[in-house]
């Protein structure tokens, strides 16, 4: 059993387990460019090979959102 607070419902459980994976997976660090960029808090993400720390998602380093303004920024 993963987590008591979700009880019915096979989509809302593979629904939580889907962003419980999402938050645990380390993401690809902009700086050094290594895979080490995990999550310490709600929306900070640090690299723990070069220390560098990134505003970001709750549960995504970067969100659908953010990728589309540095898209258009960086235009």
């Amino acid at each position: 059993m993963a987590n008591k607070s979700i009880r019915y419902g096979v989509n809302l459980r593979k629904r939580e387990q889907a962003v419980i994976k999402q938050k645990n997976t380390r993401y690809k660090c902009d700086v050094c460019g290594k895979d080490a960029v995990r999550r310490i808090s709600v929306g900070i993400w640090e690299c723990n090979y070069c220390n560098s720390t990134y505003a970001g998602g709750a549960y995504t380093f970067k969100t659908p959102s953010g990728e589309t303004v540095a898209r258009i920024l960086g235009r």
